[in-house]
């Protein structure tokens, strides 16, 4: 892995445009495994989309793709970013929200090519939560690189059709390449006209105490965080658990499920 992008300008960047780029990250071998374990995901979500009559034939996305022991809980291990994650966050206690592989297969939309924003609250001036893209292939103007409107994270209300596409810019990187942005940025993905998938890894990480789209720590048990470290323990939600019986309400400080330190 290369050097980090320098806080002082990570901030910078953060409060201007609203995203940040970290060109050619991470090594070759972790983008392939991470490619193949994306993939993987998105398939075994299909079947859910298909079984559940979501969908017809699956979407190109998937959800919540973690504890399979692969690429991409190794990824989530890693706290590449922790140091930026605490800068953003005003070193307040941060956990994952959401873990999305995107297929990005040619010529298919989805809910991602319409402009949207990542959280629907919104508060101004308040870090809520920041979006993570790893560029898992080339991202190119022809393989539908994700547009952004650089700028739109300080405003309430979405921008128009018109206006989005007279300003929007284009996310473009090499596989490995890593980009953060501020989870009110409005973006959209762009539409795959080569013959190859534009294959992405997502995610969303956001203050401890704010609900995660997914309950981590019930979904992987607590067999599993026993084998994880107390920072990965941290990030998936194993400290700001919320008890469900009075009996996990009556704990010793030290047993609680809500951590007293999570806000």
């Amino acid at each position: 892995m290369t050097d980090l992008k320098p806080i002082d300008v990570f901030a910078a960047e953060l409060d201007g445009q609203g995203w940040s780029l970290f060109p050619d990250l991470l090594p070759r071998e972790t983008v392939q495994a991470l490619r193949a374990d994306s993939l993987k995901w998105v398939e075994i979500c299909r079947g859910y989309q298909v079984r559940n009559g979501i969908n017809a034939d699956g979407d190109g996305t998937a959800h919540h793709s973690i504890g399979a022991g692969d690429s991409i809980d190794a990824f989530i291990d890693s706290h590449y970013f922790d140091t930026h994650f605490q800068h953003y966050f005003a070193r307040a206690p941060y956990i994952l929200h959401a873990c999305n592989p995107v297929g990005g297969f040619p010529g298919q939309r989805n809910y991602v090519h319409n402009i949207h924003r990542d959280v629907r609250t919104f508060i101004p001036g308040y870090n809520m939560r920041m979006n993570v893209l790893v560029m898992l292939d080339d991202f190119t103007e022809e393989n539908g690189a994700t547009h952004v409107l650089s700028g739109s994270h300080h405003r309430c209300d979405a921008p128009t059709e018109a206006e989005f596409d007279a300003g929007f810019e284009r996310l473009t990187g090499k596989a490995g390449s890593v980009v953060l942005f501020n989870s009110y940025l409005w973006h959209r993905g762009g539409l795959n006209r080569t013959q190859r998938p534009r294959v992405a890894l997502t995610l969303s990480y956001g203050p401890a105490f704010i609900k995660p789209q997914m309950d981590y720590a019930r979904l992987l048990g607590e067999a599993y965080g026993r084998t994880l470290s107390a920072q990965t323990r941290q990030v998936l939600g194993y400290n700001s658990r919320v008890p469900t019986t009075l009996d996990e309400w009556y704990r010793p400080a030290a047993d609680r499920l809500y951590q007293s330190h999570q806000g």
